[in-house]
Protein backbone atom coordinates (compact mmCIF):
# COMPACT_ATOMS: atom_id res chain seq x y z
CA UNK A 1 0.00 0.00 0.00
CA UNK A 2 1.56 3.43 -0.99
CA UNK A 3 1.21 6.13 1.78
CA UNK A 4 2.73 9.11 -0.32
CA UNK A 5 4.87 9.61 -3.63
CA UNK A 6 8.42 8.69 -1.59
CA UNK A 7 7.73 5.58 -0.73
CA UNK A 8 7.06 1.82 -2.86
CA UNK A 9 4.43 -0.26 -2.36
CA UNK A 10 5.23 -3.87 -0.86
CA UNK A 11 3.99 -6.48 -1.96
CA UNK A 12 3.80 -8.89 0.68
CA UNK A 13 3.13 -12.85 0.40
CA UNK A 14 1.80 -15.38 2.71
CA UNK A 15 2.30 -19.04 2.51
CA UNK A 16 -0.33 -21.57 3.88
CA UNK A 17 2.43 -23.35 5.93
CA UNK A 18 3.22 -19.64 7.59
CA UNK A 19 -0.31 -18.85 7.41
CA UNK A 20 -1.63 -21.49 9.80
CA UNK A 21 1.04 -19.83 12.15
CA UNK A 22 2.69 -21.01 15.85
CA UNK A 23 1.21 -21.03 19.17
CA UNK A 24 3.59 -19.45 21.37
CA UNK A 25 2.55 -18.69 25.77
CA UNK A 26 5.90 -17.32 26.74
CA UNK A 27 8.53 -15.63 25.15
CA UNK A 28 11.74 -14.57 25.45
CA UNK A 29 14.20 -11.58 24.75
CA UNK A 30 18.12 -10.96 24.64
CA UNK A 31 20.13 -8.51 22.85
CA UNK A 32 23.22 -7.62 21.75
CA UNK A 33 25.00 -4.54 20.47
CA UNK A 34 23.79 -5.04 17.02
CA UNK A 35 19.88 -7.42 17.30
CA UNK A 36 17.54 -8.50 19.49
CA UNK A 37 16.68 -11.98 19.68
CA UNK A 38 13.04 -12.80 20.52
CA UNK A 39 12.33 -16.69 21.27
CA UNK A 40 8.71 -17.31 20.75
CA UNK A 41 8.00 -20.84 23.00
CA UNK A 42 5.32 -22.82 23.86
CA UNK A 43 4.85 -24.60 27.87
CA UNK A 44 2.40 -27.18 28.47
CA UNK A 45 2.38 -29.73 31.81
CA UNK A 46 4.62 -32.70 30.87
CA UNK A 47 6.15 -31.14 28.00
CA UNK A 48 9.86 -30.96 29.13
CA UNK A 49 11.49 -28.92 27.62
CA UNK A 50 9.67 -26.15 26.43
CA UNK A 51 9.96 -26.23 22.76
CA UNK A 52 11.06 -22.85 20.83
CA UNK A 53 8.47 -22.58 17.70
CA UNK A 54 10.34 -19.44 16.79
CA UNK A 55 12.83 -17.03 16.86
CA UNK A 56 12.97 -13.50 15.56
CA UNK A 57 16.06 -11.35 14.98
CA UNK A 58 15.72 -7.81 14.83
CA UNK A 59 17.84 -5.03 14.43
CA UNK A 60 17.65 -2.37 17.55
CA UNK A 61 15.57 0.24 15.15
CA UNK A 62 13.30 -2.38 14.28
CA UNK A 63 12.67 -3.96 17.53
CA UNK A 64 11.77 -0.11 18.89
CA UNK A 65 9.25 -0.48 15.98
CA UNK A 66 8.03 -3.22 16.99
CA UNK A 67 7.34 -2.28 20.33
CA UNK A 68 5.21 0.71 18.89
CA UNK A 69 3.30 -1.04 16.50
CA UNK A 70 2.18 -4.06 19.56
CA UNK A 71 1.60 -0.71 22.41
CA UNK A 72 -0.64 0.57 19.24
CA UNK A 73 -2.50 -2.43 18.57
CA UNK A 74 -3.05 -3.76 22.00
CA UNK A 75 -4.33 0.07 22.86
CA UNK A 76 -7.18 -0.60 19.83
CA UNK A 77 -7.90 -4.14 21.60
CA UNK A 78 -8.38 -2.55 24.54
CA UNK A 79 -10.92 0.30 23.18
CA UNK A 80 -12.78 -2.27 21.10
CA UNK A 81 -12.88 -5.13 23.61
CA UNK A 82 -11.88 -3.87 27.07
CA UNK A 83 -8.44 -3.70 29.20
CA UNK A 84 -6.76 -7.15 29.21
CA UNK A 85 -5.77 -7.85 32.48
CA UNK A 86 -2.86 -9.96 33.83
CA UNK A 87 -4.69 -13.41 35.42
CA UNK A 88 -3.30 -14.92 38.65
CA UNK A 89 -3.78 -18.35 39.61
CA UNK A 90 -5.94 -19.27 42.27
CA UNK A 91 -3.75 -22.15 43.84
CA UNK A 92 0.00 -22.66 43.36
CA UNK A 93 0.35 -25.18 41.37
CA UNK A 94 1.47 -27.78 44.08
CA UNK A 95 -2.28 -27.47 44.82
CA UNK A 96 -3.16 -27.64 41.40
CA UNK A 97 -1.79 -31.51 40.72
CA UNK A 98 1.70 -30.39 39.66
CA UNK A 99 0.75 -27.95 36.43
CA UNK A 100 3.51 -25.32 36.70
CA UNK A 101 2.40 -21.68 35.52
CA UNK A 102 5.25 -20.60 33.35
CA UNK A 103 3.68 -16.82 34.48
CA UNK A 104 4.21 -17.23 37.94
CA UNK A 105 7.28 -16.37 39.62
CA UNK A 106 8.73 -19.20 41.84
Amino acid sequence: MAQNNNQQEIKIELSPEVAKGNYCNLAMIAHGPNEFFMDFITVAPNMNPARVQTRVIMTPENAKQLLHALAENVQRYENTFGEIKQRQPKVNPAQNGGIPNPFMNA
